[in-house]
Protein backbone atom coordinates (compact mmCIF):
# COMPACT_ATOMS: atom_id res chain seq x y z
CA UNK A 1 0.00 0.00 0.00
CA UNK A 2 1.34 3.46 -0.33
CA UNK A 3 2.28 6.16 1.81
CA UNK A 4 -1.01 7.83 2.72
CA UNK A 5 -1.86 11.19 4.11
CA UNK A 6 -4.66 14.02 4.13
CA UNK A 7 -4.84 17.28 2.86
CA UNK A 8 -5.88 20.54 1.23
CA UNK A 9 -4.91 21.01 -2.40
CA UNK A 10 -3.43 24.34 -3.73
CA UNK A 11 -5.06 26.11 -6.24
CA UNK A 12 -3.25 26.47 -8.81
CA UNK A 13 -3.27 30.46 -9.16
CA UNK A 14 -1.46 30.46 -5.75
CA UNK A 15 0.45 27.21 -6.91
CA UNK A 16 2.26 29.76 -9.48
CA UNK A 17 2.76 32.35 -6.89
CA UNK A 18 4.95 30.04 -4.79
CA UNK A 19 6.83 28.67 -7.36
CA UNK A 20 7.79 32.34 -8.36
CA UNK A 21 9.98 32.11 -4.88
CA UNK A 22 11.93 29.40 -6.14
CA UNK A 23 15.96 29.75 -6.26
CA UNK A 24 18.58 31.33 -4.11
CA UNK A 25 19.09 28.74 -1.34
CA UNK A 26 21.79 26.75 -2.60
CA UNK A 27 21.48 22.75 -1.46
CA UNK A 28 17.56 23.34 -1.29
CA UNK A 29 15.50 20.90 -3.52
CA UNK A 30 12.40 22.75 -4.39
CA UNK A 31 8.80 20.91 -4.77
CA UNK A 32 7.29 20.91 -8.28
CA UNK A 33 3.74 23.16 -7.84
CA UNK A 34 1.78 19.88 -8.54
CA UNK A 35 2.49 18.97 -5.49
CA UNK A 36 1.76 21.78 -2.76
CA UNK A 37 -0.66 21.09 -0.05
CA UNK A 38 -1.69 21.54 3.40
CA UNK A 39 -1.46 18.11 5.00
CA UNK A 40 -4.13 17.55 7.39
CA UNK A 41 -3.10 14.16 8.85
CA UNK A 42 -0.04 11.80 8.15
CA UNK A 43 -1.07 9.03 7.85
CA UNK A 44 2.27 6.75 6.47
CA UNK A 45 2.50 3.26 5.14
CA UNK A 46 -1.06 1.35 5.77
CA UNK A 47 -2.50 -2.32 5.20
CA UNK A 48 -5.48 -2.38 2.61
CA UNK A 49 -7.88 -2.99 5.68
CA UNK A 50 -6.60 0.32 7.47
CA UNK A 51 -7.04 2.26 4.40
CA UNK A 52 -10.54 1.51 3.47
CA UNK A 53 -11.23 1.68 7.18
CA UNK A 54 -9.76 5.26 7.24
CA UNK A 55 -11.78 6.28 3.88
CA UNK A 56 -14.97 5.16 5.16
CA UNK A 57 -14.18 7.40 8.73
CA UNK A 58 -13.06 10.27 6.57
CA UNK A 59 -16.58 10.02 4.64
CA UNK A 60 -18.42 10.92 7.87
CA UNK A 61 -16.57 14.24 8.43
CA UNK A 62 -19.00 17.00 7.21
CA UNK A 63 -17.72 20.84 7.18
CA UNK A 64 -19.00 23.79 5.84
CA UNK A 65 -16.17 25.15 2.67
CA UNK A 66 -14.09 27.33 4.21
CA UNK A 67 -11.00 29.93 3.18
CA UNK A 68 -7.72 30.09 4.02
CA UNK A 69 -4.79 32.35 3.36
CA UNK A 70 -1.19 31.97 3.20
CA UNK A 71 0.90 34.72 5.25
CA UNK A 72 4.87 34.56 5.81
CA UNK A 73 7.35 32.09 5.16
CA UNK A 74 9.47 29.87 8.01
CA UNK A 75 11.63 26.96 7.93
CA UNK A 76 11.58 23.70 10.57
CA UNK A 77 14.88 22.15 12.04
CA UNK A 78 16.18 25.01 14.25
CA UNK A 79 19.64 25.21 13.65
CA UNK A 80 19.60 22.00 11.07
CA UNK A 81 16.99 23.48 8.75
CA UNK A 82 15.32 20.74 6.81
CA UNK A 83 12.55 22.54 4.79
CA UNK A 84 11.24 25.73 3.78
CA UNK A 85 7.45 26.44 4.10
CA UNK A 86 4.58 28.89 3.60
CA UNK A 87 2.48 29.22 6.72
CA UNK A 88 -1.33 29.66 6.54
CA UNK A 89 -2.65 31.95 8.32
CA UNK A 90 -4.72 30.47 11.57
CA UNK A 91 -7.95 29.78 11.22
CA UNK A 92 -10.87 28.01 13.33
CA UNK A 93 -12.43 26.22 10.56
CA UNK A 94 -8.59 24.71 9.44
CA UNK A 95 -8.38 23.81 13.41
CA UNK A 96 -11.56 21.72 13.13
CA UNK A 97 -11.20 20.06 10.41
CA UNK A 98 -7.90 18.68 11.13
CA UNK A 99 -8.68 17.51 14.66
CA UNK A 100 -11.83 15.64 12.62
CA UNK A 101 -9.26 13.75 10.82
CA UNK A 102 -7.06 12.69 13.46
CA UNK A 103 -9.99 11.70 15.08
CA UNK A 104 -11.46 9.47 12.17
CA UNK A 105 -7.72 8.14 12.46
CA UNK A 106 -7.57 7.56 15.70
CA UNK A 107 -10.99 5.47 15.30
CA UNK A 108 -9.45 3.50 12.88
CA UNK A 109 -6.61 2.51 15.06
CA UNK A 110 -3.84 4.80 13.87
CA UNK A 111 -2.13 6.39 16.90
CA UNK A 112 -2.29 9.80 17.74
CA UNK A 113 0.15 12.48 16.05
CA UNK A 114 2.62 13.52 18.19
CA UNK A 115 3.77 16.50 16.53
CA UNK A 116 1.59 19.68 17.18
CA UNK A 117 -0.36 20.94 13.80
CA UNK A 118 1.04 23.83 12.29
CA UNK A 119 -0.78 24.29 8.85
CA UNK A 120 1.76 24.89 6.35
CA UNK A 121 2.85 24.43 2.36
CA UNK A 122 6.35 23.03 1.58
CA UNK A 123 8.50 24.79 -0.84
CA UNK A 124 11.45 23.23 -0.37
CA UNK A 125 13.33 20.25 0.82
CA UNK A 126 16.49 21.89 2.68
CA UNK A 127 19.20 18.47 2.73
CA UNK A 128 22.93 20.36 2.76
CA UNK A 129 21.27 24.00 2.97
CA UNK A 130 22.66 26.01 5.17
CA UNK A 131 21.21 27.92 8.12
CA UNK A 132 22.31 31.64 7.52
CA UNK A 133 20.91 30.69 3.59
CA UNK A 134 17.70 29.54 4.68
CA UNK A 135 17.41 32.22 7.14
CA UNK A 136 18.24 34.86 4.74
CA UNK A 137 15.56 33.60 1.80
CA UNK A 138 12.83 33.19 4.70
CA UNK A 139 13.84 37.16 5.82
CA UNK A 140 13.83 38.04 2.10
CA UNK A 141 10.07 36.42 1.28
CA UNK A 142 8.96 37.08 4.73
CA UNK A 143 5.82 39.66 3.50
CA UNK A 144 4.56 36.73 1.15
CA UNK A 145 0.75 36.46 1.89
CA UNK A 146 -1.94 35.69 -0.57
CA UNK A 147 -5.86 36.76 -0.90
CA UNK A 148 -7.87 34.27 0.53
CA UNK A 149 -8.77 31.13 -1.30
CA UNK A 150 -11.71 29.19 -1.12
CA UNK A 151 -11.18 25.48 0.44
CA UNK A 152 -14.62 23.16 -1.11
CA UNK A 153 -12.93 19.51 0.06
CA UNK A 154 -10.21 17.60 1.35
CA UNK A 155 -8.62 14.62 -0.40
CA UNK A 156 -6.84 10.93 0.87
CA UNK A 157 -3.30 12.05 -1.08
CA UNK A 158 -0.42 9.08 -1.83
CA UNK A 159 2.97 8.89 -2.07
CA UNK A 160 5.67 6.59 -3.03
CA UNK A 161 8.13 5.94 -0.30
CA UNK A 162 10.74 7.68 -1.66
CA UNK A 163 12.82 11.57 -0.20
CA UNK A 164 9.91 14.42 -0.55
CA UNK A 165 7.55 11.50 -1.49
CA UNK A 166 6.26 13.09 -4.76
CA UNK A 167 4.14 13.00 -6.57
CA UNK A 168 1.35 13.11 -4.70
CA UNK A 169 -1.69 11.43 -6.33
CA UNK A 170 -5.55 12.28 -5.02
CA UNK A 171 -6.91 8.76 -4.12
CA UNK A 172 -10.32 10.05 -3.10
CA UNK A 173 -11.72 13.43 -2.60
CA UNK A 174 -14.96 14.78 -0.40
CA UNK A 175 -16.52 17.77 -0.61
CA UNK A 176 -17.11 20.30 2.37
CA UNK A 177 -20.73 20.70 2.40
CA UNK A 178 -22.69 22.57 4.95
Amino acid sequence: MPRLFTGLEIPETIAERLNMLKGGVPGARWIEPADYHVTLRFIGDVDDATAREIEERLSTIHQPPFSIRLSGLDWFGGRKPHSIHALVEPNEALSRLQAAHERACQAAGLPAEGRRFIPHVTLARCRGASLPAVRSFVQAHGLFATEPFPVSRFVLFSARPSRGGGPYLVERAWPLQA
